[in-house]
């Protein structure tokens, strides 16, 4: 008796935390969908009276909004591609190549961890400008190219890899990119799987320096588009829901379909780690 009272104690709660949890997002889905002003009533209702997609309308014929998708779409899939190759190059070498100064070297990278993102803004932005690309695609793709966390995840994976694998394509007569491409890649899927998902929606989510590297309007990412709507549109409540909506949907229907993976990704580093 006592059992099952206290699982249905912590059922209880976890239904409750996950209600409140998933309160706002619904409220957000459901107040794009109702007619102007409607959601700025008090108390502001939670579910539409009349259905209306008039905002969603509005976003893509005044707002622009296909050219906001296919800029956060173009950045986020580039640069995810692009660091995994490199973060993966990296981790794999740290792992298990062998040369003067590995171990220190690797310790700075991750001591430097510590470093807050915002302080370094403002070198790269100047490093960034000197090189002409500021309100360029390359602007927010050269910061993310390769990432600290990303080579010491990829690092520490590989570092399970028993050498003997190595060893024995090496005597096949593979060469290291041979090596690395054919034999390290697959076995390393789990992890740049769950490293992938990471960048993406870091990347697709980022909006502090998408707003300091972009100048153009044509070249804004969905976050920053968003934001400016907020202050374009600033009484429309239904408006700005809308442009949430269309922020959010694409990453929770990315982390639904690669579930699975990113799980198996967590729990594969995890035992690895071990």
């Amino acid at each position: 008796m006592n059992r099952t009272f206290i699982k249905t104690i912590l059922y209880a709660i976890l239904i409750i935390t996950a209600a409140i949890t998933l309160a706002p997002l619904v409220w957000m889905l459901s107040a794009s969908f109702m007619p102007t002003g409607d959601a700025s009533a008090f108390p502001p209702p939670f579910f539409p009276k009349r259905f209306t997609l008039e905002h969603y309308f509005s976003l893509f014929t005044r707002g622009n909004l296909a050219r906001y998708l296919f800029n956060s779409a173009f950045l986020s899939i580039a640069v995810t591609f692009i660091s995994l190759i490199i973060n993966s190059m990296a981790g794999y070498a740290f792992a298990k190549y062998r040369f003067a100064g590995r171990e220190s070297l690797f310790k700075l990278l991750v001591a430097s961890m510590v470093i807050p993102s915002q302080v370094t803004m403002l070198p790269l932005f100047l490093m960034l400008n000197k090189m002409g690309f500021i309100n360029t695609y390359m602007g927010v793709i050269i910061p993310g190219m390769a990432g600290i966390f990303g080579i010491f995840l990829i690092r520490q994976f590989a570092m399970s890899i028993p050498d003997s694998l190595i060893e024995a394509a090496r005597i096949d007569g593979a060469g290291d990119f041979r090596i690395y491409w054919s034999l390290i890649l697959p076995l390393c899927k789990p992890i740049l799987i769950t490293l992938g998902i990471f960048t993406f929606m870091g990347t697709w989510n980022d909006f502090l320096w998408p707003l300091i590297v972009m100048t153009d309007d044509s070249m804004y990412t969905l976050p920053v588009a968003v934001a400016n709507l907020s202050l374009e549109h600033v009484h429309d409540t239904e408006l700005m829901m809308a442009g949430a909506v269309m922020t959010v949907l694409p990453v929770l229907i990315l982390f639904a379909s690669v579930q699975k993976y990113y799980i198996s990704g967590i729990m594969a580093g995890g035992l690895k780690g071990e």
